[in-house]
């Protein structure tokens, strides 16, 4: 079994991130979806070999990838920010994206709304974001023996 903590959108809102304490210390993987990447290297910086990084439509020198793939008990993941799939008035390219890497999840964020969506086989999940933009949430994914669940977490 892996827990896996998903962040986007944080908007350099590091007070949010510190303040989710002990869940990112707890969890087996962080994956940071971008805006800002910045963000994601301070968590990986306090998390080293445990953090994804994946850089945002704000990351102009961004610190992590455009996207990635990666298998987590057996799942394959694709991760990204989303706003080069158009996320914001379709998910169809994304889950087509996912599909064709063989993914069974893709992870994204970029509109800032919590959002689990499932397309074409593809389970797509968007933490939301950390910031005053929107109401503040991170993802909580547990991947064990080729099942994914989760769960939206808002918090103050």
């Amino acid at each position: 079994m892996k827990t896996i903590l998903v962040l986007s959108d944080t908007h350099g809102n590091r007070a949010a991130i510190d303040a989710l304490e002990p869940v990112p210390a707890e969890s087996d993987i962080i994956i940071h979806l971008g805006d800002l990447s910045s963000d994601g290297c301070y968590l990986r910086e306090k998390y080293p070999g445990k953090t994804i990084v994946i850089n945002g439509n704000c990351d102009t020198f961004g610190c992590g990838e455009d996207e990635a793939v990666y298998t987590v008990e057996g799942i394959k993941i694709f991760a990204c920010h989303g706003h080069r799939y158009s996320v914001k008035h379709t998910l169809v390219k994304l889950a087509a994206r996912a599909k064709s890497l063989g993914c069974a999840l893709a992870l994204y964020g970029h509109t800032h709304d919590a959002r689990a969506d499932e397309i074409d086989g593809v389970l797509l999940i968007n933490p939301g974001c950390m910031t005053k933009y929107s109401e503040k949430s991170y993802c909580y994914v547990v991947v064990h023996e080729g099942k994914i669940t989760f769960r939206h977490v808002r918090v103050n």
